[in-house]
C-alpha cells in the first residue's frame, strides 16, 4: 500500500494556465494565467506561491499584468538563486498591436524573493525579520519586468490570433548552457523557435534555429534534453523532440550554431484508417517527454473520446511499450515526468510519470530500468490515482526537481517529490509524494537513494519467484486431488481425509478403497497363465491358449463373490446393475454362519428380501433389530473389516441381517 499523500489547495482570483517549480527549491511554485484582454473583473497575473507546507499553500509575490493584453499562456523559471529568479512567460500583446504586426509574446521578469528566504548561515531569524512579519503578514519581494520580444515570424493571416502555446526549457545543469523552445498556437503554419535560455532577456540574437511546420500544422508539445557528449559551455549539443497531432519528430541542435532546425522525417506517424472504415478519425498525440536521449514518452488520445494511451518510443521509431489509461479516462490533457536519477550505472533508474485526465483525475506511474542496460525490459507500474483533483479541466501539470541527498541516511530527513496542477477553475493543488529509500533499509553511514516506489524485480529473480509460485500451486492442487481420491476410494488413505468429514457428509460422498479386499487383477492372472503356457509341451498349446480366457472369467467370478459390504451399499445407492450375477436384487442381505473351525463366516449379496433361501430364518432390517442384536452385528462387521465405527450406523440402515437359529441368543448369552 502506498504511503498517504498530502494535499494542499489554494483558490486564486483568476484562471490558471501555467506552472513551474523553482528548480533550486521546491518550496516555491510559480503559477500564471488570467482572464485575457478586456475581461472586466478578471485580472492577468503571475503569482509566486509558498509550497513549503504539505497541507497549505500561500501567496508570496503577485505580478499584476496589463488587462489590455492577453493572459499568461505558458510559464517557466529560467534561472534562480537564493535571492532572486528570472521568469519567462508567454503573453500576447494587445489585439491592436497584433493587427499592426507587432506581438511581443515572450516576456521576462525578475522576482526578488522575500527576505525570509535569504537568511544566511550564522544569521538569526530575528536579525533578518522584516517589520511586517510581526503582524503576521508574509514579507513581500520585489518584481521587475526585464524585457519582451517577438521571436515568431509575423502572421500573414487576416485575423492575427497566433499565441505562444508551448514554452519548454532544458533541465538546468550547474553552470552549463540551457536551451529553450517556444511553439505557436492558432498560426496559419506552425513554428518552433529554439533560443538560448541562459540569459535574462532573450532576443533575436539568441535564436538557435527555427522549425517551420506545414500549413495548418501545430506543435502539440515540445521537449529538450542535453546529450551526454556535451562538454559544458564548449560544443554543447541538445536533442529536441516535438509532436504534431499525427507525427513525432526528433532533431539534434548544436548550441553554438544559429541555423539549427532542419526538418527530419518523422520517426512515428499515425496511419490513416482503412478506406472502408466507418470513421476516418485518427488518434492524436497530445504530449511528449524525454526519458533518456534514446527513449521518449508519448501521450496519445484515441478519437471520439475512447481513451488515452502512453507509448514508450525509441528514437529509431520503434514502440517498445504501451500502457492504456483507465477506461474512465476518455482523454488526457497534461503530462509531467520527474527523473529520480541513479547515483551510478549499476543502480536502477526510475521515472515518475503523472497524467491528467479530462475527468480531472491524475494518474501517477513509475517506470524502472537498469542504467547498465538502457534497452533492458521496463514496465509501467501504477503508483496511485488521485480522483477529482479540480472542479474542472486541468491546464498544467508539473513535478518539482528532486536531487538525491548526499548526507548519510541516518542524518537525512524524510524526502518528498511534489506535483503541482492548475485548472481554469482558479485552483492550484500541490500533492506531496513520499519517497522511499532504496535498498530498504539502507546502510546508516552511507547516503541513501530515494525512489517513488521500490523497483521491480530483476528478470532472474522474477523467474525464480514465478517458478516458486507455480510449484506451490501444483502442490496445493495435488494435495486436494489426493484428498478427493481418498474420499472417493481411488487411493489408500495416506492423509486420513475420510476422518475429516462429518458423519452425514461421509455417508453421502465417501467410498471404500476399491482394492481394499486385495482382489488379484485379471492382468496378473493372465501373466501367470501365460508363463505357465510357455512351459507346457507343444502338444498342449491349444489348452494353454484357452487358459487366459478361463482365468479372466474365473477372476471376474471371484471378484463378484468377494464383493464387500461397502461396494454393495455403493451399488445400491447409485442403482448399478451387473448382469454377471442373476441373483442380484435391490436389497442387501448379510448372512452369518459359524464355520467348522469356529471362525465367523459372513456373506453379503444384493437380493429381494422376499426371496430368501429355503431354510433361512426371516431376515430383519437394521431398524428392526433389538439393541443387543445391533451390538452383536456391529462386532461381527468390525471383526470382518466390513464396517468401522467412524462410518456410523447410518450406512447400515435398510440392510437386512439373517442368522441361523439360536445364533443371536448364543452370542448374547456367551
Amino acid at each position: 500500500m502506498s504511503p498517504p499523500i498530502a494535499e494542499a489547495k489554494l483558490g486564486l482570483n483568476y484562471p490558471l494556465y501555467g506552472a513551474d517549480f523553482d528548480p533550486q527549491n521546491s518550496s516555491f511554485l510559480l503559477v500564471g494565467g488570467g482572464g485575457g484582454e478586456g475581461r472586466s473583473g478578471i485580472p492577468n497575473k503571475i503569482t509566486l506561491l509558498n509550497a513549503s507546507k504539505k497541507n497549505e499553500l500561500s501567496e508570496f509575490i503577485n505580478i499584476d499584468l496589463s488587462r489590455d493584453e492577453d493572459s499568461v499562456t505558458s510559464l517557466a523559471i529560467a534561472q534562480s538563486t537564493e535571492s532572486w529568479a528570472t521568469v519567462f512567460a508567454g503573453i500576447n500583446s494587445s489585439s491592436a498591436e497584433q493587427q499592426k504586426g507587432k506581438n511581443e509574446h515572450l516576456r521576462s521578469f525578475l522576482l526578488e524573493y522575500p527576505q525570509k528566504r535569504r537568511i544566511g548561515a550564522g544569521e538569526s531569524t530575528a536579525e533578518k525579520k522584516p517589520a511586517t512579519e510581526s503582524t503576521g503578514v508574509p514579507p513581500k519581494g520585489e518584481t521587475k519586468a526585464l524585457g519582451k520580444v517577438s521571436l515568431f515570424k509575423s502572421s500573414t493571416a487576416a485575423k492575427k490570433e497566433t499565441f505562444q502555446r508551448v514554452l519548454r526549457l532544458s533541465k538546468k545543469k550547474s553552470n552549463g548552457p540551457r536551451l529553450g523552445a517556444i511553439a505557436t498556437g492558432l498560426a496559419p503554419a506552425g513554428e518552433i523557435v529554439l533560443f538560448k535560455a541562459d540569459t535574462s532577456r532573450p532576443g533575436k540574437d539568441d535564436i538557435r534555429g527555427r522549425i517551420q511546420l506545414e500549413d495548418k500544422e501545430e506543435a502539440a508539445d515540445v521537449d529538450i534534453i542535453e546529450l551526454d557528449n556535451s562538454d559544458g559551455q564548449q560544443n554543447a549539443k541538445f536533442r529536441v523532440a516535438y509532436c504534431t497531432g499525427y507525427e513525432v519528430y526528433v532533431t539534434d541542435v548544436d548550441y553554438d550554431k544559429k541555423d539549427n532546425g532542419a526538418i527530419a522525417p518523422p520517426i512515428l506517424s499515425t496511419p490513416h484508417p482503412d478506406t472502408f472504415a466507418s470513421s476516418k478519425a485518427r488518434p492524436k498525440f497530445r504530449c511528449i517527454r524525454f526519458l533518456t536521449p534514446q527513449v521518449l514518452l508519448v501521450l496519445q488520445n484515441q478519437p471520439q473520446g475512447k481513451g488515452a494511451e502512453l507509448l514508450l518510443l525509441e528514437i529509431s521509431g520503434m514502440i517498445t511499450l504501451r500502457k492504456k489509461l483507465h477506461k474512465k479516462i476518455k482523454s488526457a490533457t497534461a503530462l509531467s515526468v520527474a527523473h529520480l536519477d541513479a547515483a551510478s550505472p549499476s543502480e536502477i533508474d526510475q521515472h515518475a510519470i503523472a497524467v491528467a485526465g479530462a475527468d480531472t483525475s491524475i494518474t501517477i506511474f513509475t517506470v524502472d530500468r537498469f542504467t547498465s542496460s538502457p534497452k533492458g525490459r521496463v514496465k509501467f507500474r501504477k503508483h496511485t490515482l488521485l480522483p477529482n483533483v479540480h472542479p474542472t479541466s486541468i491546464t498544467s501539470l508539473v513535478f518539482s526537481t528532486f536531487t538525491q541527498p548526499t548526507t548519510i541516511w541516518k542524518e537525512t530527513p524524510a524526502q518528498y517529490l511534489k506535483l503541482a496542477s492548475t485548472s481554469i477553475a482558479n485552483t492550484c493543488v500541490v500533492h506531496t509524494l513520499p519517497l522511499t529509500p532504496y535498498p530498504s533499509p539502507p546502510k546508516p553511514d552511507t547516503p541513501a537513494r530515494y525512489l517513488l516506489a521500490p523497483p521491480v524485480r530483476s528478470q532472474i529473480s522474477q523467474n525464480v519467484f514465478s517458478t516458486i509460485i507455480a510449484l506451490l500451486a501444483i502442490g496445493i492442487a495435488a494435495f486436494f486431488l489426493q484428498i478427493f481420491t481418498e474420499i472417493r476410494g481411488g487411493t489408500p488413505e495416506y492423509l486420513g481425509a475420510k476422518g475429516w468429514l462429518s458423519e452425514r457428509i461421509h455417508g453421502w460422498i465417501a467410498r471404500p478403497y476399491m482394492f481394499e479386499d486385495r482382489i488379484p487383477s485379471i492382468a496378473s492372472q493372465q501373466i501367470s497363465v501365460a508363463s505357465t503356457a510357455i512351459e507346457t509341451p507343444l502338444s498342449k498349446v491349444s489348452e494353454a491358449v484357452e487358459t487366459p480366457l478361463q482365468a479372466a472369467s474365473s477372476a471376474a467370478s471371484q471378484a463378484q463373490e468377494k464383493l464387500g459390504l461397502r461396494d454393495l451399499i455403493a451399488r445400491r445407492n447409485i442403482g448399478s446393475d451387473t448382469s454377471d450375477n442373476a441373483n442380484e436384487g435391490t436389497d442387501i442381505i448379510i448372512r452369518y454362519a459359524p464355520s467348522e473351525g469356529g471362525e465367523t463366516a459372513l456373506s453379503a449379496e444384493l437380493r429381494d428380501a422376499s426371496e430368501l433361501v429355503q431354510g433361512e430364518h426371516k431376515a430383519k432390517k437394521w431398524e428392526e433389530l433389538a439393541h443387543h442384536e445391533k451390538e452383536t452385528w456391529k462386532k461381527r462387521l468390525l471383526d470382518a473389516g466390513e464396517w468401522t465405527i467412524e462410518e456410523g450406523e447410518s450406512v447400515l440402515k435398510g440392510v437386512f441381517f439373517s442368522g441361523l437359529a439360536g445364533t443371536v441368543g448364543a452370542a448374547v448369552g456367551g
